[in-house]
């Protein structure tokens, strides 16, 4: 075939899933795979699955249905389209996906797609392939670093994988059984790839893992780093302003990233800090590891420590065995911790976890008139926290243009999409700006003059009580 081949990747989920297509993209390159955003044009096509929640997986086989069409109307063009299914559905029902989707022509778990070019070599001779094992050796060992063309093409934020895995076992969860165990890159890896990424321009990381802050890589000398001592050598790369992290176990927070919060001006004040219930006997019951007040006492240790940080969470509402009165203490954790946003969801068993065969699973409509009834109460604390931004000025690292001439979007330190006229030239540059308007999904403002001795990301929000 003359020319480059076209890939074509969807993401679904966490940020872990788009860090891992970039990289998966990047892997690709080296062997003449170029990207493209049309998936009928696409000689590759990757769906990177999320297995999180029920309908997650299920939307991947009605996009196979949709890609089933493309493959066959790319065959009456004779030009042939391979299909292929990574991530976590992929790890979790491997040989069903081969069984129910005929258009799937390779299945790889999310631990061997550094593996790719390999096993698209392997499909011209074996057809169909399934690779969902567990590889001994580390991916990130064997991946190419992306471009710089790659990396800038991207944008000025970017993702780093730092750990993968989880140890918790929590009962409703599927991910200590489709990413393994808890595996964290060492230090000088990390660091790496991270002053590549400022090479190229990116201004703002963020650090993710399945259960990042239990972050245990090895330093120089063999000395194993927490996740606050890795977030204060990453602060010392040129040319990264902001820093984040996600998504975080309330029982793996320590001294030393409560004192990054304190510390490191790069650190964004907003963190996602996942609690799931209110109730200490559902805690108990998702194996969670924390109580209420445990987790209550260290919102307020970061909150001492940063005094304008605000909180983002997860809630699961209908968990098998959930009575009323567990769900109202869940809403009385939300009024007392004023989260600034939360994802909140029904509980879905996931085959092979011990929750989808617990005893007292909820009906289907209590689930919702809870959630319902959940998703009220965050959206208020959300509109309050966004409320008090009017008339406020805060940095915001500007990204992107927007739908309108002469307007560009960015991101608060609050991660709001805030959207601002501006000369496109400014795109990656830290601003200064005073929010004029209050939308729905974004707040909007006008270029103001520069925050004077302000730490980036410090914000008026503190006093308003954020």
């Amino acid at each position: 075939m003359s020319g480059p081949r076209k890939l074509f990747v969807k993401s679904y989920g966490c940020q872990m899933n788009v860090y891992d297509s970039n990289r998966m993209a990047d892997v690709l390159a080296p062997h003449g795979f170029v990207e493209t955003a049309a998936p009928e044009d696409a000689d590759l096509v990757i769906l990177n699955t999320c297995h999180i929640r029920e309908k997650a997986a299920e939307k991947v086989y009605s996009e196979l249905g949709r890609i089933r069409k493309l493959k066959e109307a790319a065959a009456r063009d004779d030009r042939p389209m391979t299909v292929a299914v990574a991530g976590c559905v992929a790890q979790a029902e491997g040989e069903e996906i081969l069984r129910r989707a005929p258009v799937v022509d390779l299945v790889v778990g999310p631990q061997s797609y550094h593996r790719l070019p390999a096993l698209i070599d392997r499909l011209a001779r074996e057809g169909r392939v399934l690779d969902t094992e567990f590889p001994v050796e580390d991916k990130f060992d064997f991946l190419e670093p992306p471009s710089r063309a790659a990396t800038r093409a991207r944008g000025v934020t970017a993702f780093v994988t730092v750990q993968e895995g989880c140890d918790r076992f929590c009962t409703f969860c599927v991910v200590p059984y489709t990413r393994g165990a808890e595996v964290s890159r060492p230090v000088a890896q990390v660091v790496a790839e991270v002053e590549r990424l400022a090479a190229a321009g990116v201004r703002e990381v963020t650090l993710i893992g399945q259960n990042v802050n239990a972050y245990h890589g090895g330093g120089p000398g063999g000395a194993e780093w927490s996740l606050g001592r890795l977030l204060q050598r990453v602060a010392e790369i040129e040319g990264i302003a902001r820093l984040r992290y996600t998504t975080s176990h309330p029982a793996d927070v320590d001294d030393t990233l409560i004192a990054a919060h304190r510390d490191l001006p790069q650190l964004m004040p907003c963190l996602h800090l996942p609690v799931q219930s209110g109730s200490d006997r559902v805690l108990t019951a998702m194996k969670r590891r924390h109580t209420r007040a445990h987790y209550i006492d260290i919102v307020e240790r970061l909150r001492t420590a940063r005094a304008d940080l605000a909180l983002t969470s997860d809630f699961i509402v209908g968990f098998p065995g959930e009575t009323e009165q567990d769900f109202h203490e869940t809403i009385t954790l939300v009024d007392h911790i004023c989260f600034a946003g939360a994802f909140s969801f029904k509980y879905s068993p996931r085959p092979g976890t011990p929750a989808a065969v617990m005893a007292e699973q909820l009906p289907d409509a209590i689930k919702v008139e809870r959630l319902s009834r959940l998703q009220t109460a965050i959206d208020r604390h959300q509109a309050a926290f966004n409320a008090r931004t009017l008339g406020k000025t805060f940095s915001v690292l500007l990204e992107k243009s927007g739908r309108h001439p002469g307007q560009l979007v960015g991101r608060s330190p609050y991660l709001q999409p805030v959207q601002v006229m501006a000369a496109p030239a400014l795109i990656g540059e830290i601003v200064t700006v005073r929010i004029t308007e209050v939308g729905p999904n974004s707040l909007f403002g006008v270029l103001d003059e520069p925050l004077s001795a302000a730490r980036p990301g410090q914000t008026a929000l503190a006093a308003a009580g954020a």
